[in-house]
């Protein structure tokens, strides 16, 4: 590559790749139109790629564009984090983890894994981001959070994907609903009510579990509100929008005015599951692996 390509060249590339305005670009980036043009027209002939389609109006990425600026972006992200770690190191930490979650994840598996870790790595910040399942996927893949909980049953091939915990369903009622759990027999009972379940876009393999569990009892639901928040559902069932299912962990946390009915004797299960890109340069996350590998499948093993 040629020596008259800097650092600053990416940096303008970028910012008109992002905008595909030159004057916009050039304002976010506080130099003069013309010059941030010469700067683009250098950087392409010293590559001999032509990255943008110029039109007097428009500005278009060309296919080689597209490509430098997705590789640069994760290239950038990935130096951001490098710097990040050694800014941590500087400061005596050791090191940052960031977790995308679930909320039944919160429950007890990342509680307890952080708190045990935390006893042998006493200098290492956490970051929590609660996301559904998709965020997740698409954060581990654009490399921005470094290990994911999630409850799908499959993922890119790009990622990694470990069993963590299996959980039985609850059945979520209003706390004066008439079926309780000396009365309920079967799902069947409630084929009449309106259910408020995760929205399909929360984990498409989940939402056909949950529809597994309906066919099996015989009926269709009705669903009448769709949500990827339990918060959200435990309200609209307080209020009597509805009733719902849910993994039997998430029963934990509420102090609302409804109630759980565990569905034990079905044969659906949901299981949490921890994924990763092994891409990932954070050097904390081979340890934190290592942990919870240790923590839970070996104790599952040993069941």
């Amino acid at each position: 590559m040629s020596n008259q390509i800097e650092f600053r060249h990416y940096r303008y590339f970028l910012a008109v790749a992002e905008d595909l305005h030159f004057r916009k670009a050039a304002e976010r980036l506080f130099i003069s139109q013309p010059g941030l043009s010469r700067q683009i027209k250098q950087m392409e002939d010293e590559l001999g790629v032509k990255l943008f389609t110029r039109h007097n109006r428009k500005v278009e990425l060309t296919a080689a564009g597209s490509y430098l600026q997705q590789e640069l972006k994760n290239n950038f992200r990935q130096l951001d984090d490098l710097i990040h770690h050694a800014k941590l190191l500087n400061d005596g930490i050791k090191g940052h983890l960031n977790l995308g979650f679930v909320g039944s994840a919160m429950q007890k598996v990342i509680p307890d894994i952080l708190l045990k870790l935390k006893q042998t790595h006493p200098n290492i910040l956490f970051s929590l981001n609660e996301m559904d399942n998709k965020q997740q996927i698409e954060a581990l893949l654009n490399k921005e959070i470094d290990v994911g909980f999630v409850r799908v049953e499959r993922v890119p091939g790009e990622l990694q994907i470990r069993a963590l915990e299996e959980d039985t369903f609850s059945l979520v009622l209003p706390e004066n609903h008439p079926i309780n759990e000396t009365t309920f027999k079967s799902l069947a009972q409630l084929k009449d009510e309106s259910f408020i379940l995760f929205n399909p876009a929360y984990s498409e393999s989940y939402y056909e579990k949950i529809m597994q569990i309906f066919d099996d009892s015989g009926f269709t639901p009705t669903t009448s509100h769709s949500t990827v928040d339990a918060s959200s559902i435990y309200r609209l069932v307080e209020n009597d929008f509805g009733i719902s299912i849910v993994p039997t962990s998430l029963k934990h946390g509420f102090d609302l005015k409804i109630k759980f009915i565990e569905l034990e004797d079905i044969p659906q299960r949901t299981t949490l599951r921890m994924v990763w890109n092994p891409k990932c340069s954070n050097p904390i996350l081979k340890s934190f692996l290592q942990y919870s590998e240790k923590e839970y499948v070996e104790s599952a093993k040993n069941d």
